[in-house]
């Protein structure tokens, strides 16, 4: 009877507390993560690591799958009309707060996809030619507007973030250069290297050794505070440039209708595991700072993304691709 009246109860409480269960039990299988981009990018090596990281700690396997393609928004797709039962995830960068960068898309990321936890922030740094006379951001404004339309920038593509990143500059400045669009950061960078062009954003890690080479100079960082890669380099915001930031990030989102037991399990995981010194190591030497905060947290972040870029994307005139 004792052994009866125990089972009793457990089961009575596995029937008032809706989830109880499933909480406990999830993941029970290995876990889907889709990357919108080819592997080898930023993007792809972020969600390794994580994802090799996460598998240590759920108990399951936690597996890679890139989808790249029309900026990211095939990836995107997929996971928003994917089942929504905690096994297939997004891996995102900031592209997807820019819905208006597309003409059309088949999913709404405020309806159709659910934030899990932000991983980390890729702050860009903005070099310049070392032949170009100026040492410091405010040096670089005075001189584009002394004389408009002289300077050119390099960027990875159009409505790519190096591209965002410079637009909201020019827009707080009321500078005036010509973009040059490339196809990627790696085209751009050798672009102004070589003179071709002036001055372009770039992320830490694919311009350091440059850098450190005299090749280009760091003149200011894109973060609203100094980066842990180049602390050395001040922010646009202590440039003069109130309120600046245009920081790329890394987050994972799930299907909208995501049980909420597996929402919680996957995204106190993540903040765990990003505390890990291996892994903050590594995603550092990637130029990503680990994020901190949880699900609520990321998903107001990712609403302000969006309104800002939006805002952004309409007064550099940007056509939707």
């Amino acid at each position: 009877m004792r052994h009866r009246f125990v089972y009793a109860a457990a089961l009575a409480l596995a029937i008032a507390v809706p989830g109880g269960s499933s909480a406990q039990q999830y993941p029970t299988r290995a876990v889907r993560l889709v990357v919108g981009f080819a592997a080898g990018g930023a993007t792809d090596i972020s969600a390794r690591f994580l994802a090799q990281k996460l598998s240590e700690t759920i108990g399951q396997q936690v597996v890679v799958d890139n989808r790249p393609g029309a900026g990211s928004t095939l990836a995107s797709d997929l996971v928003a009309r994917g089942t929504p039962d905690g096994y297939t995830l997004l891996f995102a960068n900031a592209t997807v707060a820019m819905p208006s960068l597309f003409a059309r898309l088949s999913f709404d990321v405020r309806k159709d996809l659910v934030p899990v936890s932000l991983v980390g922030y890729g702050p860009l740094v903005l070099v310049v030619h070392p032949s170009l006379p100026v040492k410091s951001a405010k040096e670089l404004i005075v001189l584009a507007r002394r004389k408009p339309g002289m300077l050119n920038y390099g960027t990875a593509g159009v409505g790519s973030m190096t591209h965002l990143a410079m637009a909201l500059l020019v827009s707080m400045t009321n500078m005036e250069m010509v973009h040059v669009p490339y196809k990627g950061s790696v085209p751009a960078s050798i672009g102004v290297i070589t003179g071709e062009g002036q001055l372009m954003f770039s992320s830490p890690a694919a311009v350091m050794s440059q850098i450190r080479e005299g090749k280009l100079r760091a003149l200011a960082v894109s973060g609203a505070t100094r980066s842990a890669v180049l602390p050395e380099v001040p922010t646009l915001a202590e440039a003069g440039i109130t309120g600046y930031d245009a920081t790329s990030w890394y987050g994972m989102l799930a299907p909208a209708a995501t049980p909420r037991p597996a929402i919680s399990r996957l995204g106190d995981e993540t903040v765990k595991a990003l505390t890990a010194r291996d892994l903050k190591e590594r995603l550092l030497n990637q130029g990503i700072e680990p994020a901190k905060g949880g699900t609520e947290e990321f998903a107001a972040y990712l609403s302000l993304e969006i309104t800002k870029w939006a805002k952004v994307i309409k007064a550099a005139g940007i056509p939707p691709q």
